[in-house]
């Protein structure tokens, strides 16, 4: 058991200064050539702080053709931020995740929200995750939601596995336990990705993945035309197309 003078305290204000020291968790958002938009994600910090850094972001990147979120590197957190995410990828509010909670024997749904503050990226616009050994928990939930429900293509390798929340123990000095508590259970599969980890779609190394999922991404903008603005994309489209086929010779 868990002495009150064990428990860790949380302090509010350090942790609102991580949150934007790490900028809400995102390494970079960025439009690539080709109008591919790239958003790599490396925490999913508390909606209720980083929300807003996170909408700036998804704004920022809403009049790409494509979406590559990058989840490598990403070890998990909050999963009220995977909603938040998802909510700029779904026209209409959307069943994502349950949480069962076994102390308490509660479930908590999440779904998207109907309204977000600045502009969706879509519910109809291609979209690739990339996913390595190293993706985690919450990250792990992000690309399993999008992926159950046919929203988007995941890039890379299986997942590490652990969709189980639990709560740590102090059971010594310099030991703490971790016991899962609740399990998640998604609305479309009726399971969850706890030890078999997330599957990908197309199987690559994660040093791989991203090269593998822009090369996807331009050859989807490419099929979009060449009218009016369309022609300068295109032509980038081609010329990044043509730098990454170089690469991979």
């Amino acid at each position: 058991m868990q002495d009150d003078n064990d428990a860790e305290v949380f302090d509010e204000d350090a942790y609102r200064q991580e949150v934007l020291l790490s900028a809400g968790g995102i390494a970079t958002a960025q439009r690539l050539d080709g109008n591919v938009g790239y958003l790599d994600i490396r925490t999913l910090h508390d909606a209720n702080v980083a929300a807003p850094i996170a909408s700036a972001a998804m704004t920022l990147l809403a009049g790409t053709d494509v979406l590559i979120i990058d989840l490598r590197r990403c070890p998990g957190g909050s999963p009220l931020m995977v909603a938040h995410y998802c909510s700029y990828l779904f026209d209409d509010p959307t069943h994502l995740n349950d949480i069962y909670d076994r102390p308490g024997d509660q479930t908590r749904q999440f779904w998207t929200a109907p309204s977000v503050p600045g502009t969706k990226f879509g519910g109809s616009k291609p979209v690739y995750v990339l996913t390595g050994s190293a993706t985690f928990s919450g990250a792990e939930e992000l690309a399993y939601d999008l992926q159950c429900r046919g929203r988007a293509t995941i890039v890379g390798e299986t997942t590490m596995g652990g969709a189980n929340p639990g709560r740590r123990y102090r059971i010594g000095p310099h030991l703490q336990l971790s016991v899962p508590q609740g399990r998640a259970i998604n609305p479309v599969t009726g399971t969850n990705w706890e030890g078999a980890g997330v599957g990908p779609d197309v199987d690559v190394s994660a040093e791989s993945a991203f090269d593998t999922a822009c090369g996807l991404a331009l050859e989807h903008v490419l099929t979009l035309g060449r009218d009016g603005g369309r022609r300068a994309v295109a032509e980038d489209a081609e010329a990044a197309r043509d730098r990454l086929g170089a690469v991979r010779r």
